[in-house]
């Protein structure tokens, strides 16, 4: 954390260095920059080091504390703040050191822990108003480059601009796009970096690079746009190619990669929108340059962007390889269309489109079969990045893994259907097994394979499909005997036998026992105990 720095003014030195060791500055936020024993050697160290602090005392020689603290208000627009400290409990110094703003006035000895404590409070006001400071000054930065790139910059107010950095309408300038890709909230990262600190960041790595040179940094939604003078690029053999490099080389994130777009350069600051509108071109090559990041344009050297969709052999392949759950097929399948993304010169928005024509896709799929889309976990990132920056291998990445997850689930939904299905033909043999049905007959009615029904009926019910239409008719057969004084003709047709006699031969192949003598049993039976009451 910067420090604050503070200078110390008393023309008695074992005050001054009885302070600088009684007191952690450090620890209170503050670096002891400098000292003085009078205020006139006072007033020229501070218009020299331009300290956040003065700490004075007020009796001293050629320049007392008051009359330093008096100068330094009136020629200074943002003076420091100012600390007295005194061996005299004047009422009319603490009058004056109230009218002049003085932070706080302390009598001597000073008491360590309460001049500590005063200190922490100062430095933590100090570092809140120097941030405050940093944003104004950043809001009328953005606001000078924004009335520029949207040409209402009137001519005054641009060569006053021109005036400060420095600069002749003569010069060049570019317009580079700073971009930190593949951060966004489903993809576990070390560390989140919201776009203020990223721009704090290429801020201190530009101000490495080029030293004190002006490159005015300015807020642009989701990236960071930066205007530097074609000057500042001789140590890199005046290529802004070696420069975006070195920029890119420097601005440390874990878990991410940084985009660099230039614009082609521009003479004098007025044409700066030119400049701009270039550097908005180079994004629409985004995923053409995908492997290095590094895109500058030239209307020469690039071709036109395509705003396409994939062919439709394709799009049918990949859908069939998802449902069929191909995983090598698909993956081959899926690495071709991004292939194409980038030999073709898709734009980002053409992507966008393809990619989300991809996912409806597949959600149409999962409807038909009457799933439900949102339990996929990989759905929130492929259809909520449109706003985010995504590098090609990462859009890569989350598609591939939608379409797997895809196809394990559509394969889940299978499953269900064929269980449901055979459900559903169960029921209907229950219903019609006094019919005169067969597996065949069946699998004709539901459209499907009578061996593979056989097959699907053995697997789930653990039973062969005659011998359950068997059991259902014999029980059938049961509870008419029981019931009713039918015959035993009647019985089998009842129940699914136009033979009578087949019908006598399945029941007593099941019952061990004839429908008569099952009968004839129940009629004993029932006499014996009324016999017995």
């Amino acid at each position: 954390m910067e420090r604050h720095r503070v200078i110390l003014v008393d023309d008695e030195v074992f005050t001054r260095k009885g302070l600088i060791k009684l007191i952690d500055w450090e620890a209170c936020g503050f670096h002891v920059a400098g000292e003085a024993d009078n205020g006139e050697d006072a007033l020229e160290l501070i218009r020299s080091i331009r300290p956040d602090l003065v700490i004075t005392d007020i009796r001293m020689p050629v320049l007392d504390g008051l009359g330093l603290i008096r100068q330094l208000i009136e020629e200074e627009d943002e003076p420091p703040v100012f600390v007295i400290i005194s061996g005299y409990d004047d009422f009319s110094y603490a009058q004056q050191a109230v009218r002049y703003g003085v932070h706080d006035f302390i009598l001597k000895p000073i008491d360590d822990a309460e001049f500590t404590e005063m200190l922490s409070r100062l430095s933590e006001r100090l570092r809140q108003e120097r941030e405050e400071k940093t944003r104004e000054q950043r809001l009328e930065k953005q606001a000078m480059i924004e009335s520029i790139i949207k040409n209402e910059a009137e001519e005054s107010f641009v060569a006053n601009w021109e005036e400060q950095l420095n600069m002749t309408s003569d010069d060049s300038w570019y317009y580079v796009f700073v971009e930190l890709n593949d951060h966004h909230p489903w993809r576990q990262i070390t560390e989140e970096m919201p776009l203020y600190r990223f721009l704090e960041q290429v801020e201190q790595v530009l101000h490495d690079l080029v030293g004190a040179q002006p490159l005015y940094v300015h807020e642009h939604r989701n990236r960071v746009g930066v205007i530097v003078p074609e000057r500042v690029l001789k140590p890199y053999q005046n290529g802004i190619r070696m420069f975006a490099e070195a920029l890119q080389d420097n601005i440390k994130v874990q878990d991410g990669r940084v985009f660099i777009y230039a614009g082609c350069p521009v003479e004098g600051l007025a044409r700066l929108r030119n400049a701009y509108e270039s550097a908005k071109e180079a994004l629409l090559y985004k995923y053409v340059h995908d492997r290095d990041g590094i895109i500058i344009y030239s209307p020469a050297d690039e071709g036109t962007v395509q705003y396409v969709p994939v062919d439709q052999e394709l799009y049918q392949r990949l859908l069939e390889q998802i449902e069929e759950f191909k995983l090598e097929e698909l993956d081959r399948t899926i690495k071709q269309m991004f292939r194409r993304f980038q030999e073709n010169r898709y734009a980002p928005e053409a992507v966008k489109m393809n990619i989300h024509q991809g996912v409806l896709g597949v959600i149409d799929i999962i409807r038909s079969m009457d799933g439900d889309e949102q339990s996929l976990d990989s759905l929130a990132p492929i259809i909520g990045w449109h706003d985010l920056n995504l590098s090609l291998q990462e859009l890569l990445r989350l598609f591939t893994a939608f379409a797997v997850e895809s196809g394990q689930y559509i394969g889940e939904l299978r499953k269900e259907q064929q269980r449901g299905g055979i459900h559903k033909i169960r029921a209907y043999i229950e219903e019609h097994y006094h019919e005169n049905i067969s597996l065949k007959s069946i699998a004709a009615a539901f459209y499907m394979n009578p061996v593979y029904l056989g097959q699907l009926f053995r697997k789930t019910y653990g039973v062969y499909f005659n011998d359950f239409l068997l059991q259902l008719r014999i029980g059938e057969a049961k509870r008419l005997l029981r019931q009713t004084d039918l015959r035993i003709y009647e019985v089998a047709d009842r129940v699914g036998f136009s033979n009578p006699d087949y019908f006598v031969t399945q029941f007593e192949k099941l019952e061990k026992l004839t429908p008569s003598e099952y009968r004839s049993r129940l009629m004993k039976g029932g006499a014996s105990a009324r016999t017995s009451r």
